[in-house]
């Protein structure tokens, strides 16, 4: 009997995350077949009997934002109406997170459409990594799990062997205190800020730097994401003109939007560190970009809400 038993299956947005996750839980993806009509439209057909199934759903609505969200939303309807038992939509990264309030006059909350529409279509459930904005959870009525990839970016900068004495954790804007606070408390070292002006909703301009002087040290740079890089970018360049040696940025998703890859290309940064939440494109590769994986962390995240144990201890 199938019933109960935990099965990963996976969108087209990032396959081989899933496989690796698949790979953690010493399984194989569920036989799934995603196509589009001649119009466009996406077609789904599950291959296999999925009655009574735990189901997890990798599938980061990612660029092309609008069709891997839409295909999400179809696979969801799909397993709903196959009779799965439980269906958990494992999103590493949540499109439209950025839009998460009405910051002018007539603007939409599209991030709360989202979890609106995820609900609708069949989701019991979601597992998030690292939302833009924590608020986010709030917008589903349904359970929401929100890992971080922290554990795994921190092993990283802990093997560069940086000595204490010589790190500072440089928060690229106000809006990411709390976040550089966070890798500060569990790395060690000093932290330092960047007083971070916007000029628009493209362009931001850096003014001041607080905090720990950077003269001879060595840098981190921890985001969320790293989408055109102009925050990121801005802070390297204060970082450098302040004397720091090297300039290391970290991040979750490597949006890499518009001209970012150019950017970065440019910029004074030694490493790029990212995660394999996003599929980076072959053209997209940098030669100091490095890409940790978050399957091992994910597949933990779904063994444990599969056996109804505690996620947050993940995080302990």
């Amino acid at each position: 009997m199938n019933n109960h038993r935990l099965k990963v299956f996976s969108g087209r947005a990032n396959i081989p995350l899933a496989e690796k996750i698949a790979r953690c839980l010493n399984d194989s993806l569920g036989k799934i077949t995603l196509a589009n009509f001649p119009d466009g439209e996406i077609s789904v057909r599950i291959e296999e009997d999925v009655r009574g199934r735990d189901i997890f759903l990798v599938q980061p609505t990612c660029p092309p934002v609008n069709e891997n969200l839409m295909e999400l939303l179809v696979m969801l309807d799909c397993f709903k109406r196959a009779s799965a038992e439980r269906i958990t939509a494992v999103i590493p990264y949540y499109g439209y997170a950025r839009q998460d309030r009405k910051d002018q006059g007539r603007v939409p909350i599209t991030a709360k459409l989202v979890a609106n529409l995820l609900t609708s279509a069949g989701a019991d459930r979601v597992l998030a990594l690292d939302l833009h904005a924590a608020q986010i959870q709030g917008f589903f009525d349904i359970p929401v799990d929100h890992l971080h990839a922290t554990p795994v970016i921190n092993d990283y900068v802990r093997g560069l062997g940086i000595p204490p004495r010589d790190f500072v954790v440089l928060s690229p804007d106000e809006g990411s205190v709390k976040k550089a606070l966070m890798y500060q408390k569990r790395l060690g070292g000093q932290i330092a800020i960047v007083d971070k002006r916007r000029a628009s909703a493209t362009e931001t301009r850096q003014a001041n730097l607080i905090g720990a002087p950077l003269e001879g040290k060595t840098v981190v740079i921890f985001d969320d994401m790293i989408s055109t890089a102009g925050t990121l970018i801005g802070a390297a360049n204060v970082a450098k003109a302040a004397g720091a040696r090297d300039v290391y940025a970290c991040a979750t998703h490597a949006v890499l939007s518009g001209n970012a890859v150019d950017r970065l290309r440019e910029a004074p940064l030694r490493e790029v560190v990212v995660t394999d939440s996003i599929p980076v494109p072959p053209g997209k590769h940098l030669p100091n970009l490095t890409i940790l994986s978050v399957a091992k962390l994910l597949a933990e995240g779904i063994k444990r809400i599969h056996t109804n144990e505690s996620v947050s201890k993940l995080f302990e």
